[in-house]
């Protein structure tokens, strides 16, 4: 099972959960389908309507930035860690 982690801003998206459990292994593109299977609104804060990850939301595979391994296509094991991460921005 892959585990996918939350911060606080997208949660409210996966009903307050901070982790979720999905089954599918294989590539990152997998298990983003499978999280907008059960999560919709989760998945399209993720993705955009052509399926490719939106520019402000960053995502690391095991601690590493999916974008310098192979983007959606990055290997992911049956026991990985995916952790979603929008960008924050602000300040004066």
């Amino acid at each position: 099972m892959v585990t996918v982690l939350l911060p606080g801003p997208l949660r409210g998206e996966a009903g307050g959960a901070s982790r979720l459990t999905v089954a599918a292994s294989g590539t990152l593109r997998a298990v983003l389908d499978e999280v907008a299977d059960g999560w919709p609104r989760l998945g399209r804060r993720i993705r955009d309507e052509r399926g490719e990850l939106r520019r402000y939301v960053n995502v690391y595979v095991d601690g590493e930035d999916c974008r310098h391994l192979g983007g959606l296509d990055t290997p992911v094991g049956e026991s990985a860690e995916v952790q979603v991460l929008p960008s924050v921005a602000g300040g004066q």
